[in-house]
């Protein structure tokens, strides 16, 4: 009945949405019209109901195709060749633009907020679990920590086996997983890269449910306990996903001023994304922290290996069987993050070349299986991945007007804002109330420029030869002894930033004299505000390639965990940490004695028992001693791990405050001048230690003489 309600009511409402999208309208009225239909939904916006959340988005979307009409029957009327190839590129970006967010807005329409099912009582009836652990050529450091936290799970030891998947055949990865018990596979090639590991390793384990991790993702005690009971629930669940959480900083985080003030980068799909996805049964499989059904894993033939994204070709494949997937938004697992700029475009070039190739070899809109929700997730999904040249034509595009006097838009300044601005400011609005705890206004704008340029190429050859391109492993756990600016990454961005600065310079001078020119003020005034708009984000992309000193390997965590601190003399005295890392500790200081008595082991009361643990004092003041751990017993870091890394509470952190739109364009603003602000004062505080240096090497030079 509900349904049928539905339908009536969208049967009744059309024609009236039909006559607000078509209707014209002079400047005048469409700016009394967009200021009338802002102030509504500002009015409703006081509500937190979700249904209200649903018109707005209908508003919203009224108002951007409105836009899109205007701008496809009143702009696009040229007087010359490249006036219309231009104009019509910028419009196909817009186009484009529109579609993607009538998608989103589909695919966000009712987030699901997933429970727990708890497992049964009786662990018999509890399924079998392999634990996939794949690496290829990351350090032993990064590995060793994901194996010893997988030894910690929560589960029936008989019930649980674990692997390391080593595809690059190291000795001391073998030697390793014998010491602390777990299975070591390894192949005589590594065809299809990850995907292929995957594969051979499940002719060789039998286990019903298989479990993945990254090899730097270390899971909490109780990410089976949380995931398994779900399929035990349904027999047609092939997928439980969770959240990618990392615990290390993200370029944008580490080398933006204000990058700890916003949500992570990835956060969005992680959130709001994914949870909108599982309303849908069209959860993405990401290739780690996720619980697969082997027999649905089998009906595929395995993991897809036909691109280079493996994860969410697999989870397609599995839903178009009629396999069902769903998402479980708890953080029940952490890694880590790119270190570098330049080591984030080149996963995300592998994300982008992935998604293209689905989007050739095995379309969603097309096929059986899918229900037509699942089809405009997926295809949400690749588009996503086509913003390159979209983004690069909006960047552009002022230039047209300001160095070479093209008129790409065929209408008045006047017109243009008045239609444009409701469906810029509604986007912006809407997009804040949906996901501003997960992104901040844009933002976006800001991690789409930065891989703007350099996914061009990449997407558009895909698109022609899809089967071209390889696998490549993204780098994890190096560390950055000494800051530097990466102008290799934003080569192309400085570029553009310098054409912009000269096309608002230009635009300025002409709107001053603008009789001399001829031309009209306002549509210098429109250009000079979208060029100084596209300036500000594009040096805050470029301001991200400042990359700043990464020295630390290990995160510290606030916990209060009981020590007794052994001294060299062999006095004893009783303390407790204040941060514990897996690299080391800070605990306060209760005495002076380690001024004149080297400190020289720490034992760790935890409730299973005590660990000792030899250590090295690093720094101290009044109040804490800043201790290093020297070399650990593979049965004392896996006790370690137990308490800093498992602990089942270990990554839930809340949500960063809602999205204010004009504080998030501010923190952009203050990001941007810090480039040129930490810049100045890097090079005058390197310029000091040169003349500091200088000097004193000739005061040396001048003794040696004397």
């Amino acid at each position: 009945m509900k349904k049928v309600l539905f339908y009536l009511l969208l049967l009744v409402l059309s024609p009236i949405a039909v006559l607000i999208v078509i209707t014209p309208m002079d400047s005048q009225k469409q700016y009394i019209f967009g200021l009338i239909t802002i102030g509504v939904l500002f009015l409703l916006g006081f509500s937190k109901n979700h249904r209200i959340s649903i018109i707005m988005m209908v508003v919203a979307v009224l108002m951007s195709t409105r836009y899109i009409w205007f701008r496809a029957t009143q702009t696009l009327h040229f007087n010359s060749e490249i006036e219309a190839i231009l104009g019509i590129g910028l419009f196909i970006a817009e186009l484009y633009i529109w579609v993607t967010i009538l998608l989103s807005y589909l695919q966000n329409l009712f987030p699901l907020q997933r429970k727990i099912v708890p497992l049964p009582e009786d662990m018999s009836t509890w399924p079998t679990v392999d634990i996939y652990i794949p690496s290829y050529n990351e350090s032993l450091d990064v590995v060793r920590d994901t194996v010893l936290a997988a030894q910690c799970l929560d589960y029936p030891a008989d019930k649980l086996k674990i692997y390391l998947l080593d595809d690059g055949k190291r000795n001391e990865f073998a030697v390793f997983a014998a010491n602390v018990g777990v299975g070591y596979i390894t192949r005589n090639d590594n065809s299809h890269a990850k995907a292929g590991n995957l594969n051979h390793a499940m002719k060789l384990t039998k286990g019903e449910l298989i479990c993945v991790f990254d090899c730097d993702h270390v899971a909490t005690r109780i990410f089976l306990q949380a995931t398994v009971g779900a399929f035990l629930v349904d027999p047609k669940l092939a997928l439980m996903q969770t959240p990618h959480h990392f615990y290390s900083p993200d370029p944008f985080e580490r080398n933006l001023s204000a990058g700890r003030d916003i949500p992570n980068e990835g956060q969005l799909f992680y959130g709001q994304i994914q949870r909108g996805n599982d309303n849908w049964n069209a959860t993405f499989f990401c290739g780690s922290c996720a619980v697969i059904r082997r027999s649905a894993l089998e009906e595929i033939g395995g993991f897809a290996v036909e691109t280079v994204t493996e994860d969410a070709h697999t989870a397609l494949k599995m839903q178009r069987l009629g396999w069902k997937s769903a998402y479980l938004d708890i953080p029940l697992a952490a890694g880590l993050a790119t270190e570098r700029l330049v080591v984030h475009v080149i996963q995300r070039t592998r994300w982008a070349r992935g998604m293209t190739q689905i989007l050739r070899v095995d379309n969603p809109l097309f096929g059986r299986g899918l229900k037509w929700q699942q089809r405009l997730c997926y295809l949400n999904a690749m588009l996503s991945f086509q913003f390159a040249l979209p983004r690069v034509a909006f960047l552009t595009a002022p230039l047209a007007y300001l160095l070479f006097n093209l008129n790409i838009i065929h209408s008045s300044a006047s017109l243009i804002f008045a239609y444009m601005l409701p469906h810029l400011f509604l986007c912006i609005y809407v997009s804040s109330r949906l996901n501003g705890r997960f992104r901040y206004s844009f933002w976006g704008e800001i991690y789409d420029l930065v891989l703007a340029f350099h996914l061009v190429l990449p997407t558009i050859i895909t698109l022609i030869f899809p089967k071209r391109g390889k696998f490549n492993v993204t780098d994890k756990g190096a560390l950055l002894d000494v800051g530097y600016f990466d102008f290799s990454i934003v080569r192309p961005h400085l570029v553009i930033a310098v054409l912009l600065a000269a096309g608002v310079i230009a635009g300025i001078v002409r709107a001053f004299a603008h009789d001399y020119f001829n031309v009209d003020p306002m549509v210098i005034a429109l250009n000079v505000g979208w060029g100084l708009y596209s300036l500000i984000f594009l040096l805050a992309a470029i301001a991200v390639a400042r990359e700043t000193r990464q020295t630390r390997k290990t995160i510290r965590i606030d916990v209060s965990v009981p020590v007794v601190i052994h001294y060299a003399s062999g006095i004893s005295s009783r303390s407790h940490t204040a941060d514990l890392s897996m690299g080391g500790c800070r605990i306060a200081t209760v005495d002076d004695r380690h001024l004149n008595d080297e400190i020289e082991e720490i034992e760790l009361q935890l409730q299973s028992g005590a660990i000792s643990i030899p250590v090295s004092v690093i720094a101290h003041d009044e109040q804490y001693i800043r201790l290093m751990f020297d070399e650990i017993p593979l049965d004392r870091r896996r006790e370690l791990v137990r308490v800093v890394l498992t602990r089942a509470d270990a990554w839930i952190n809340p949500l960063k405050p809602q999205d204010n739109p004009f504080r998030s364009l501010f923190i952009i603003i203050r990001s941007v001048f810090d480039l040129f602000w930490l810049t100045w004062k890097s090079r005058r505080e390197n310029s000091r230690r040169r003349q500091d240096e200088a000097r004193r090497s000739k005061s040396a030079s001048e003794d040696t003489a004397v």
